[in-house]
C-alpha cells in the first residue's frame, strides 16, 4: 500500500508542484526581491525537471485513477514511450530557459508574475505528457491556454492586449473543435485511454465511418491550431510580441509541441491508423501540411523582423512534424518525433540569439544587424550553428529529421506524400536562404557608410544568456551526429513496444 502511494505521489508530484510553487510566488511579494526571487524560481524548475525524470525512468508504469466521473471519464496519468519523449524535453528546455530568463526579464517588469505563470506553464505542460486518455489531455490543454495568455500579454499596453485576443480567440476555437473528437471518441469508443492502434469500436465505427473521419478532421484542425498549420497560424507570429523566454518556449517546446502531441494521440492512439489510413482524410491532411510547409518557409523569407521571421519558420517546421504523423505509418512516425525534438532545441537557440540581439542592442531586424558577427561572437556562432542544422546540412541535426521524412514518404507510395517531399525539398532551400541571410549579414557586412555610434555598444550579453546559447549549441551538434539513440527509441514507440 505504501509503495502504491509512493508511485502515485511520484505521478503527480512533477505536475502539481510547479503549479502550487507558481500561485504561491503570484502572492508572495518578499518575492519582488530579484536575487530571492531567482533563487525560488531555479530551485523550484530544477527541482521539478529532477522530480519529472525521476517519475518516467524510476516510477512505476502502472496508470494511476485521480478521480472517476463515470466509467468512461476519468482523470487518470501514465506514463509510456511518448510521454518520455515528451517530458524529457521539455524539462530539459525549461531548466536552460530559466537561466536565460534570469537576465532578459529584467527589464521587462512585473518579473514576479512573469515567473508565477513561467513556473505554472511548467506543471501544466507536464499534465499534458503524462495524460493517459483524452479527457485529462484536453483538460491540461485548456488550462495551457490559460497559463501561457498571461505570458503572451505581459507587455501590458496596448499591442499586447490585441495580440491575447487573438491568442485567445485562435485557442479557445481550437479546443471547441477538439472538444468535438473527445465527444465522439467518447462515445465510439471502448474507452478513452491512450492505446495504440486506436480504441474505436470496430461495429460502431464502420458503420458511421464517414462522419468519424470528418470528426478526425475537424479534431485534428482543432489541435492543429497550436499547431499553427493553415488556416490557423496567425497567433503564432503576432505572439512574438511577448518576451523572448516567452516566445522561445511557445514556439519550440510548450504550445506548438502540445499542439503536435495531442495530435499524435488523436491519429495513432485514439482514432487508430487503419481506420483513417489510405482514405480521403489522410490525403487532406498531407496536403494541408504540405501547403503550410511551403507557406511558412516562403513568409519567412519575406518578414525581415528577426523573430517575426523565426516565428513563420517555427509554422513551416510544426508541420515537417505534422507531415510525419500524416504519414500514418511507423517509419513516418518515427521521423516525426525526430524531428520534434531536433526543432525544439534548434528553435529555441535561434529565438535565444534573436532575444539577446534586441537585449543588447535593441535591434530587431535583419537590416539591423550588419557586422555585429564579429562583435557578439558567441551570438552569431549560435546562430551559425543552428542554422545549419535547420537547413539540413549533414551531418547537423535536421538532415537525419528530414531524410528520415523523405525516406518514409517514399515507403507509402501515396501520391499526397510524394507532393510533400517536393515541399520539404522546397522548404529546404528557402531555410537555407532566410536563415544565412542573417549570418551573411552579420559577418560579411555591406560597404557602406553606418551612422555614428551604430555598433558602438554592440558586444555579447552576460553568462546567464551566452552559457544557454553555448550549453543548446552543443546539444544540437552531438544529437546531429549522433542520432542512432533516438531512432532506436521512436522505432520502438511507433511499434507500441513502449
Amino acid at each position: 500500500m505504501e509503495s502504491i502511494l509512493q508511485q502515485k505521489v511520484l505521478l503527480l508530484l512533477p505536475i502539481l508542484f510547479p503549479i502550487v510553487s507558481g500561485a504561491i510566488l503570484l502572492f508572495l511579494k518578499s518575492m519582488d526581491d530579484r536575487k530571492k526571487r531567482q533563487w525560488y524560481v531555479a530551485v523550484v524548475v530544477i527541482a521539478n525537471a529532477v522530480f519529472v525524470l525521476t517519475a518516467i525512468y524510476l516510477g512505476s508504469k502502472e496508470a494511476f485513477v485521480l478521480y472517476e466521473f463515470s466509467e468512461k471519464l476519468s482523470l487518470k496519468f501514465y506514463i509510456d514511450g511518448l510521454s518520455m519523449v515528451f517530458g524529457t524535453m521539455v524539462s530539459i528546455l525549461w531548466v536552460i530557459t530559466t537561466f536565460y530568463a534570469f537576465e532578459y526579464m529584467k527589464h521587462e517588469g512585473r518579473e514576479r508574475q512573469f515567473f508565477s505563470f513561467f513556473i505554472m506553464t511548467f506543471g501544466v505542460v507536464i499534465g499534458i505528457a503524462f495524460s493517459k486518455n483524452m479527457l485529462t489531455l484536453y483538460l491540461f490543454y485548456e488550462f495551457l491556454t490559460l497559463t501561457t495568455l498571461p505570458l503572451v500579454m505581459h507587455g501590458d499596453d496596448g499591442k499586447a492586449r490585441h495580440c491575447g485576443r487573438i491568442y485567445l480567440i485562435y485557442m479557445m476555437g481550437g479546443a471547441s473543435l477538439a472538444f468535438i473528437g473527445l465527444v465522439f471518441i467518447g462515445i465510439y469508443g471502448t474507452s478513452l485511454d491512450f492505446i495504440m492502434g486506436g480504441i474505436l469500436d470496430t461495429a460502431l465505427a464502420q458503420k458511421d465511418k464517414t462522419m468519424l473521419h470528418v470528426v478526425y478532421l475537424l479534431a485534428f484542425f482543432g489541435f492543429g491550431v497550436k499547431a499553427a498549420i493553415l488556416p490557423f497560424y496567425h497567433w503564432l507570429p503576432t505572439a512574438s510580441v511577448a518576451p523572448t523566454p516567452v516566445t522561445a518556449l511557445l514556439h519550440a517546446v510548450a504550445v506548438v509541441k502540445a499542439g503536435v502531441f495531442a495530435i499524435v494521440r488523436l491519429t495513432y492512439y485514439n482514432f487508430g491508423t487503419e481506420f483513417l489510413q489510405g482514405t480521403w482524410v489522410q490525403n487532406v491532411i498531407l496536403a494541408a501540411a504540405a501547403l503550410t510547409i511551403v507557406f511558412g518557409s516562403t513568409a519567412a523569407l519575406r518578414t525581415p523582423h528577426i523573430k517575426r521571421r523565426y516565428g513563420y519558420s517555427t509554422i513551416s517546421n510544426l508541420s515537417y512534424i505534422l507531415f510525419g504523423i500524416a504519414l500514418m505509418t511507423p517509419s513516418g512516425l518515427e521521423a516525426g518525433l525526430l524531428h520534434m525534438i531536433y526543432h525544439a532545441v534548434l528553435k529555441i537557440t535561434l529565438f535565444f540569439c534573436a532575444g539577446a540581439i534586441l537585449y543588447q542592442n535593441h535591434r530587431e531586424y535583419e537590416y539591423e544587424i550588419e557586422g555585429f558577427g564579429t562583435k557578439m561572437p558567441i551570438v552569431f556562432f549560435s546562430m551559425a550553428v543552428v542554422s545549419i542544422g535547420m537547413a539540413a546540412i549533414p551531418p547537423f541535426a535536421g538532415f537525419h529529421s528530414k531524410w528520415a521524412l523523405a525516406t518514409a514518404a517514399v515507403a507509402t507510395g501515396n501520391n499526397f506524400a510524394y507532393i510533400g517531399i517536393g515541399a520539404l525539398i522546397l522548404s529546404a532551400l528557402l531555410t537555407t536562404l532566410y536563415l544565412f541571410a542573417l549570418v551573411i549579414r552579420a559577418y560579411f557586412p555591406r560597404k557602406r557608410q553606418y551612422p555614428k555610434g551604430y555598433d558602438d555598444a554592440v558586444a555579447d550579453p552576460n553568462k546567464l544568456m551566452t552559457v544557454p546559447l553555448l550549453v543548446l549549441s552543443g546539444i544540437s551538434i552531438i544529437i546531429g551526429v549522433y542520432p542512432k539513440p533516438f531512432m532506436e527509441i521512436f522505432d520502438v514507440i511507433a511499434q507500441g513496444m513502449l
